[in-house]
């Protein structure tokens, strides 16, 4: 793992802008990557450096020619780190607005009185865009109800619902809630062995920073993350969609090429921070193994990555050293289970007789940055069925520590009201 390799965590953590201080705030411990994870360093370096550039894609110049190239050079690195051979990636406004457009198109191609089917864990990106563009296009909507205590959506809850007018699918690969993350492989190989046909498209947002990608493997048909939340910045979002979903009619320009989807001229730059986020996993992976190539490396990268994350939110919930994990803490109950094994750098908590804004608040006063989740548009779907208001989100990536991890085991157990009330309620 990554923290047994001498200094390597040092290493990564200096890859990273405001990795243990706010410009705002002074030093903080940052267990807020699910709103956003840090960005890398070169990112911050090549969105400056391309901010100052006044030339565009498809002029007869220098300039122009070298934005083209850096541009198809970034979907290329893309393809290599989401191991997608066919298809295309473009650029939208966010994951969010490239989910609704994707759904949308497969949604409004879909024979009438045909059905969508999702699930109800996911993020109101694509169960919005879903429910939305069903009920628009004279499409049945299906909701596969997931399961309140593991904080997850299977295969045979799918197939449970699953019939093969079924002709749009959606799928959440991580709860930014539960922060569980779903077998998209096996759920997608369960809808097409009873819709072989079905348009599958994937929101992949919270999953990105976490582990691996490998589309080629999950036979879907878009596929959408949000640079922000995987060590780039704010203001875009980016799409796979498979050559079939490329083929449909969509949004777009009259007499332009049949198989475009981005609208108006993009930021060259936006395409460039990623290859800046393809080159830190490539990195990453060689640190960590005497891979031979990009993708192995890349692979390498994001098994260490998972490793790693795995033992902090273990350690999170089971105690360092002689701090107790909030497992043994009787004022705080965990949602989705103690002992999960789809959890991926997200730990999600209630204090008992505590509302969860004012333990955020309380942690942020140590300088311990957490997020409160509400039982609202959001994330109300996670929490209602719990009978909860809110809870406390704690998330994490590579680049935290056990010994921060140990500064909020502190804060929170000295949260403990000591009095005679029975334990909060487990989830």
């Amino acid at each position: 793992m990554l923290h047994q390799t001498p200094g390597l965590i040092d290493t990564v953590r200096a890859r990273f802008a405001h990795v243990d201080s706010c410009p705002f705030q002074g030093p903080r411990i940052f267990f807020e990557n699910a709103g956003g994870a840090l960005t890398l360093n070169s990112v911050v370096e090549t969105s400056a450096r391309f901010a100052a550039i006044p030339d565009n894609q498809g002029r007869d110049n220098p300039a122009s020619h070298a934005l083209v190239d850096i541009i198809s050079r970034a979907k290329a690195d893309l393809a290599v780190f989401m191991n997608a051979p066919s298809g295309q990636f473009f650029v939208g406004e966010s994951g969010t607005e490239l989910l609704f457009r994707m759904i949308r198109t497969a949604c409004l191609n879909a024979p009438k009185g045909a059905k969508v089917i999702g699930s109800s864990i996911e993020h109101p990106a694509s169960r919005s865009a879903a429910r939305r563009w069903a009920g628009l296009a004279g499409l049945d909507y299906v909701n596969v109800p997931h399961n309140d205590a593991t904080g997850l959506v299977t295969a045979a809850d799918y197939s449970a619902h699953m019939t093969p007018d079924v002709a749009v699918a959606t799928i959440l690969h991580a709860s930014p809630v539960t922060g569980m993350g779903m077998d998209v492989a096996e759920i997608s190989r369960a809808i097409r062995a009873v819709s072989p046909d079905c348009f599958i498209i994937v929101d992949g947002i919270q999953h990105a920073a976490h582990g691996q990608l490998d589309i080629d493997s999950y036979e879907v048909d878009g596929y959408a993350i949000s640079p922000y939340k995987v060590f780039s910045r704010h203001g875009y979002g980016i799409a796979w969609i498979s050559d079939r979903l490329t083929a449909l009619p969509h949004d777009q320009l009259i007499d332009a090429p049949a198989d475009g989807w981005e609208f108006g001229t993009r930021d060259t730059g936006a395409y460039a921070t990623m290859s800046d986020v393809v080159a830190y996993f490539d990195w990453l992976g060689g640190q960590v193994s005497d891979a031979p190539d990009q993708r192995t490396r890349i692979e390498a990268a994001g098994q260490a990555i998972h490793a790693y994350e795995t033992h902090l939110t273990n350690a999170m919930i089971n105690g360092v050293g002689n701090l107790p994990g909030l497992r043994d803490m009787d004022h705080v109950a965990i949602l989705a289970g103690e002992d999960n094994p789809a959890r991926e750098g997200l730990v999600s908590i209630v204090v008992r007789d505590m509302p969860s804004a004012d333990v955020v608040s309380r942690l942020n006063a140590q300088g311990i940055r957490t997020h409160t989740r509400k039982a609202d548009h959001y994330s109300g779907n996670v929490l209602n069925p719990l009978g909860l208001s809110d809870c406390i989100r704690i998330s994490l990536c590579h680049y935290n520590t056990e010994h921060e991890v140990a500064q909020l085991l502190t804060a929170l157990k000295d949260m403990n009201p000591r009095d005679t009330q029975p334990p909060a309620q487990k989830f």
